[in-house]
C-alpha cells in the first residue's frame, strides 16, 4: 500500500506577505494645498528663457569693426565721400544738358528740345576749367527743302565755354565737330512720292524709284532711278535717270528726244497688232505711219486687201521691229482715231507730251543744303546709300554759339 502524499510539505511563501513585510508603515498625509504650493514655486525656479543672442550679437560687430585697421576705415569714408561726389557731378550734369537742350530750342526755333551729352568726367572740373572734352547734339526731324531729315547728330570736340559757372554759361566755341545727317526712306517715301511712289536703295549711291503717277486720269507706272550725289561742300543732290511711264502692257513712254525714248509699244502690244487683224489694218492705212515704218506700200495693199498677207506682213520679226521702233506721241495728233483703235486714250497721249524729262525728275529729286553758319565752316564729308535711308557725313571747325 502506497504512502500517501502530503501537499503542505513544504508549503510555498506567500508573495501578499512579502509584500507586507516591506511595507514602513503608513504614510504621512501631505495637504493638497502644500503639495499645489510646492509644484509652483518649483516651476517659477526652473523658468526657462530664450537667450538674448541679439545683444552679444551686436556687441560682436561693434567689437569687430572696433578692431578695424585705421587704414581700412578711411579707405571706407574715401568711397562713401567719392560716391557722394560722382552723384552730385552727375546732377551737375543732367542740370547743364537740360539747360543746353532748351537754349538750342529756342535759338534755332525747334519744335523739341534736342538731345545734348556732355562727355568726360568730372564735369565740375572741366566747368571750373571752362573747358569740354566733347557735347554731343542731336536734332530730330529737321525741315531742308522739300523733304524732312530723320535725325541731325554732332559732336563737338574740346569746348572751351564763355561762362561765370553752371547757370551763367553765355556761349562755347567749338574748334571742331563731326557728325551724321540722315535722311530715311520712309521720308521720301511720304514727302515725295505721296504714297504712291516708294523709294529703296540700290547699290552706294542710286536710289531706286517705283509707283504710279496719275496722268490724265490714268495711273501709270512709273520707274526711275536717282543717282545721290554731293553738290559743293554743303549741298546734296539727285540726277534722275531711266525713267519710264508704263501704259498697262501696251505701251511704255520715256521722256526725250532721242529715237529710244517717247512713246513706243511693248514686246506685248507689237504681239496683239499681229494677232489682231482690225489693230493691225488701223496702223497700216495711215500714209505717214507706213513711211515712218518703212514698209513698201505695194506690200501695204497686198496686205490690206488679203488677210492671209496681213498676218504673214504683221507676224514678221522685222514688222515687229519696225512696230516697236515708231514713236506713237509724233502720230497722235494727226491720228487721234488710230491711236484709239490701238487702244490709248489720245487726251493721255496730249499730256505725256508735255511731260518732259525735267518735269518728271522734278516730281521725284531731291535736294537739301545745309545752312551756312555765320562763323566757321561746315562740310560735307560722304554721302552714303543705306537699306533704310540716306547718311550725310559733315564736319566742320571754328563755329560759335552764343
Amino acid at each position: 500500500m502506497r504512502t500517501p502524499h502530503h501537499l503542505d510539505a513544504h508549503p510555498r511563501p506567500n508573495p501578499y506577505e512579502e509584500l507586507a513585510a516591506l511595507d514602513d508603515g503608513p504614510l504621512e498625509e501631505t495637504p493638497l494645498e502644500e503639495f499645489l504650493t510646492e509644484e509652483r514655486d518649483a516651476g517659477a525656479e526652473d523658468a526657462w528663457t530664450p537667450p538674448d543672442h541679439r545683444r552679444g550679437g551686436r556687441r560682436r560687430r561693434k567689437n569687430r569693426f572696433a578692431g578695424l585697421p585705421l587704414a581700412v576705415k578711411a579707405v571706407v569714408g574715401l568711397a562713401v565721400l567719392a560716391s557722394f561726389t560722382a552723384l552730385g557731378d552727375r546732377w551737375a550734369v543732367l542740370y547743364a544738358e537740360h539747360r543746353a537742350a532748351d537754349t538750342l530750342k529756342d535759338r534755332l526755333d525747334l519744335a523739341a528740345a534736342p538731345e545734348v551729352e556732355i562727355g568726360g568726367f568730372p564735369f565740375l572740373t572741366q566747368l571750373a576749367d571752362k573747358r569740354l572734352d566733347s557735347v554731343k547734339v542731336t536734332v530730330p526731324d529737321v525741315a531742308a527743302d522739300r523733304v524732312s531729315l530723320a535725325k541731325v547728330s554732332a559732336t563737338a570736340h574740346d569746348v572751351t565755354l564763355n561762362a561765370d559757372g553752371l547757370t551763367s554759361v553765355r556761349g562755347a566755341h567749338v574748334p571742331r565737330f563731326d557728325g551724321d545727317v540722315q535722311l530715311t526712306f520712309a521720308d521720301l517715301n511720304r514727302e515725295l512720292g505721296a504714297s504712291q511712289v516708294t523709294f529703296t536703295g540700290e547699290g552706294r549711291d542710286r536710289v531706286r524709284a517705283d509707283g504710279t503717277l496719275p496722268v490724265a486720269g490714268h495711273n501709270l507706272r512709273v520707274r526711275a532711278e536717282a543717282r545721290i550725289r554731293r553738290q559743293g561742300e554743303r549741298g546734296i543732290a539727285t540726277e534722275i535717270g531711266k525713267m519710264r511711264l508704263d501704259i498697262g502692257e501696251l505701251a511704255t513712254y520715256r521722256p526725250g528726244t532721242r529715237a529710244s525714248e517717247g512713246l513706243h509699244l511693248t514686246a506685248k502690244g507689237t504681239a496683239d497688232l499681229a494677232r489682231e487683224t482690225r489693230k493691225a489694218k488701223a496702223l497700216l492705212s495711215v500714209p505717214a505711219i507706213v513711211r515712218r515704218m518703212g514698209v513698201p506700200e505695194a506690200t501695204v495693199r497686198e496686205a490690206l486687201a488679203d488677210d492671209g498677207k496681213l498676218a504673214e506682213l504683221t507676224g514678221s520679226p522685222r514688222f515687229a521691229r519696225q512696230a516697236a521702233g515708231l514713236n506713237l506721241i509724233d502720230l497722235a495728233l494727226d491720228n487721234p482715231e488710230v491711236m484709239r483703235r490701238l487702244g490709248l486714250d489720245p487726251n493721255l497721249l496730249d499730256s505725256l507730251a508735255g511731260l518732259t524729262r525735267p518735269v518728271l525728275a522734278d516730281r521725284l529729286s531731291l535736294a537739301f543744303e545745309l545752312p551756312e553758319p555765320d562763323q566757321g565752316n561746315v562740310r560735307l564729308q560722304d554721302v552714303r546709300v543705306e537699306e533704310n535711308g540716306i547718311r550725310v557725313r559733315v564736319s566742320g571747325s571754328g563755329l560759335t554759339v552764343g
